[in-house]
């Protein structure tokens, strides 16, 4: 007789043969730029219970470009594997033709002619038409949404976060989990949950003074589809006090949980659970290692680290889907349920080509009354790019270059600094720079660009700091996003060392000198967690620099030497 766990192999193999999880194989039939809305949405029903994803939009309501990283560094055992390939590695992995609709949505290579090719994508009013589609088909499919959503774009921070709530609230999900909704400040997050038509979610959100659940946030709800009855569990982000400022929700504190998750999946079977989902903001790594921790756990729906994988990977028994960022894909999950055992799936990563996908006319209505009130702020332009920006990858992209010049130049720096975090759309060359895209990169409730001065030792104490959230051999204890980005200086790493070792050969890049330990720099920044930091709003910053130099070219950046790798 077949195991539980060798069925489920299967049924990963044979999903992705027939082209139910296989995301590249309507690629290689498609003629390139001949895309079809139902190709896209092409699916074999399956089972009786069907997901729908969708993770870090990051107030992207308007079809953008956004390409994927081209270094995304595993460590211990996550070295080498998914989603750590990228670029041909990555498509070779999936078996993605170059060229192909599968090579721009999932990978970074020739990004630009790519992007000219496929045109943009995402869009929440092309979104809802992707899941209207699937409810059509399967009418009682959960919609859940991993986070990150009330966060990052002009009109997010100018309703704070309002924009959209009411665009997602169009489009209806069951339940949502958070991370940077927190950086709204904990009396606008209140306000706007006790409002929600729908769960918001997170087992490992506490009372901070009481160090128990908090009320306003349920682990967990059920709800009864296809027959069966499903336990959804909320994960939020369990560092937010460390990545982000702590001082904007006092009354919560967070973590991981992992014996709280055990004992919510343990408490919803005891119940009658048959399926249980984590709804997840752990990042991909953490997922997997909590998958492997706790048991009872059938699905979880990852977000945080932005990961667009185009098939689940298996942990045990328990599927990880990544649906990527940003409007960019929806992943659809189809289970099959059986006397309270998950027996097999299949899986799409659908996405979002907003050339191919026809806009929903209500949804698109509803965004452009979000944004009528800032319409000329949004479109006003503030220069050119000769350049392809960017943000993603381990150690820097062109618009935090941009950004690092920026500051140097602006605040009459040495040294800059730039948080690596993973969220804004891409701009290829040619494009013109709106407010609208320099608010995607740097909206934020805490921009003020700081300037101060730093040791040479301090500053090498933050980048091994920084260094150990990302390449810790231990996924619990990866706390940050990508490294952070620096402009002025180069360095050498060595992501193999413990923490204290990892950063040598520190130089400042205009004298060619080495940092000296004991010499102060002066080093201007933005995103600092502490609260008083003093300092012009960032956007204000680099609008400034732009439009000084009217058309932005940004030179190739090699000053950090990688190692171990």
């Amino acid at each position: 007789m077949i195991s539980r766990r060798d069925f489920l192999q299967v049924s990963m193999a044979a999903s992705a043969l027939v082209g139910a999880s296989g995301f590249g194989n309507w690629s290689r039939l498609a003629a390139q730029q001949a895309l079809t809305q139902d190709q896209l949405l092409q699916f074999d029903t399956f089972g009786n219970v069907s997901l729908i994803h969708v993770t870090d939009i990051h107030a992207q309501l308007k079809p953008i470009y956004f390409r994927e990283p081209s270094v995304n560094i595993g460590v211990g055992g996550n070295r080498g594997a998914v989603p750590h390939v990228t670029g041909a590695d990555f498509r070779k992995l999936y078996g993605i033709d170059d060229g192909s609709p599968s090579h721009y949505a999932l990978s970074s290579g020739d990004f630009s002619s790519l992007a000219q090719a496929y045109g943009r994508v995402g869009g929440l009013d092309r979104v809802a038409t992707v899941v209207n589609a699937i409810r059509a088909d399967r009418p009682d499919a959960l919609l859940l949404d991993g986070g990150d959503t009330w966060h990052g774009s002009y009109t997010c921070y100018h309703t704070e976060g309002q924009d959209m709530v009411n665009v997602m609230n169009g489009l209806k999900p069951d339940a949502m989990t958070f991370h940077w909704e927190f950086t709204l400040g904990s009396e606008r997050v209140a306000e706007i949950v006790e409002g929600l038509p729908f769960a918001a979610l997170g087992q490992n959100i506490f009372d901070a003074e009481w160090d128990e659940p908090a009320e306003l946030f349920p682990p967990y709800k059920f709800f009864e589809r296809g027959g069966v009855k499903i336990a959804v569990i909320g994960q939020a982000f369990p560092y937010m006090p460390i990545a982000n400022p702590g001082w904007m929700f006092p009354e919560y504190s967070f973590g991981i949980r992992d014996e709280n998750m055990q004992a919510m999946v343990d408490e919803v079977r005891a119940q009658g659970a048959e399926c249980v989902v984590c709804l997840s903001h752990n990042g991909f790594d953490v997922d997997k290692s909590m998958a492997s921790k706790v048991t009872g756990i059938d699905v979880i729906l990852s977000g945080h680290t932005h990961d667009a994988l185009p098939e689940p990977v298996l942990v045990g028994d328990t599927i990880v889907v990544a649906s990527g960022s940003n409007g960019k894909f929806v992943s659809r999950v189809d289970l099959d349920i059986q006397n309270g055992r998950m027996m097999g799936f299949r899986h799409k990563l659908i996405p979002i080509f907003s050339d191919a996908i026809t806009p929903d006319p209500e949804m698109t209505a509803l965004i452009d009354e979000q944004r009528a009130p800032y319409k000329a702020e949004l479109e006003e332009v503030i220069g050119q790019t000769d350049s392809l920006l960017y943000r993603r990858g381990n150690f820097n992209g062109t618009w935090d270059d941009l950004i690092c010049d920026a500051l140097m130049s602006e605040r009459e720096a040495d040294i800059a600094m730039s948080p690596g975090v993973r969220w804004g759309p891409s701009l290829i060359p040619g494009d013109d720079i709106t407010r609208e895209d320099l608010w995607n990169v740097t909206s934020m409730s805490y921009g003020k660009a700081y300037r101060s001065e730093m040791t040479g030792e301090f500053i090498k104490v933050i980048l091994e700091d920084v260094a150990d959230n990302i390449f810790n051999p231990d996924p619990y204890y990866q706390q940050g996003g990508d490294m952070v980005r620096i402009g002025g200086m180069g360095y050498r790493i060595d992501v193999r060392k413990p923490q204290g070792e990892r950063i040598t050969d520190m130089t400042l890049l205009k004298t060619g000198e080495a940092i000296d330990p004991a010499k102060n720099y002066v080093v201007a920044g933005w995103a600092s967690v502490n609260e008083g930091t003093e300092g012009p709003q960032i956007w204000d910053v680099v609008e400034a620099h732009i439009k000084k130099l009217g058309t932005v070219t940004v030179q190739p950046n090699d000053s950090v030497t990688v190692v171990g790798a």
